[in-house]
């Protein structure tokens, strides 16, 4: 369990406003460093109100202007199959928090297919996951994600991998359509665990105080297959940002003072 628990480490911010601009300028200033070497990022976002927030506070932030955009490429974790302008659509309040405020050139911006664009949700995995294709590298046939942000319900789940269900399991595609989720909408499509797991750092963006005991699962090692959030582990690093309020009951010895 010890060296379970070296892998993951939380930050803790004292609310969620604090938090979210905490872990937005921690991303720009990754990403102006990675910019100015001419390193090529690819960024793969969570939906969700807290991961919105951390869109919208890198959008507000003076050193968005630093950042070379076009060494920038946006993903999606997970998305509501829904047609391309619906509100609840992740890409929607993506591009209204930082996408559409920044110089990002369009060919970065990778959405899933909508509703109205695709066939049916399997279609639109399988676009998904050509489009992915065409980023692979080192013989995977995805991206070399830098980093994967995720929220984590209530229930422990991340993207829309829910607990005990067979999407979780999967290990042979990078995208799968999901139906019937347990949180509506209940439509989506999903990265996969081999996908969210390559990433080099995988962030974890927690608040609220209904998320703690999902949190406290996570860290103490779970079964991904019941908490989803427990399985997600990035190649380098693993950080969970949370506020005070989902931290309640996180072992000190898992909080990191470097931050």
């Amino acid at each position: 369990m010890a060296q379970l628990w070296t892998a993951k480490r939380v930050v803790i911010s004292p609310d969620a406003p604090t938090l979210a601009d905490a872990v937005a300028s921690r991303l720009l200033s990754r990403l102006a460093k990675r910019s100015a070497a001419g390193k090529t990022s690819h960024l793969a976002l969570a939906g969700g109100a807290i991961g919105t927030a951390v869109l919208r506070a890198a959008g507000d932030h003076a050193s968005a202007h630093d950042i070379d955009w076009s060494l920038v490429h946006f993903w999606w974790g997970d998305e509501i199959f829904a047609p391309r302008t619906d509100a609840e659509r992740h890409e929607q309040a993506a591009r209204a928090a930082l996408i559409d405020r920044i110089d990002v050139p369009a060919r970065n911006v990778h959405a899933i297919a909508g509703a109205d664009e695709a066939t049916d949700q399997d279609a639109a995995a399988a676009a998904y996951a050509a489009e992915l294709a065409r980023f692979g590298e080192d013989d995977r046939a995805w991206p070399d994600f830098y980093v994967c942000f995720l929220g984590v319900g209530s229930d422990g789940h991340i993207a829309s991998l829910f607990p005990d269900r067979s999407a979780i399991q999967v290990t042979d595609r990078s995208v799968v359509a999901v139906r019937e989720a347990p949180k509506p909408p209940a439509e989506r499509i999903t990265l996969t665990r081999p996908v969210i797991n390559s990433a080099r750092c995988v962030w974890l963006v927690v608040s609220g105080t209904d998320k703690a005991a999902a949190l406290g699962l996570a860290l103490a090692g779970a079964s991904y297959e019941t908490v989803p959030a427990a399985g997600a582990k990035g190649r380098k690093r693993t950080l969970f940002f949370v506020d005070e309020a989902a931290a309640v009951g996180v072992p000190p010895e898992l909080i990191d003072q470097d931050f």
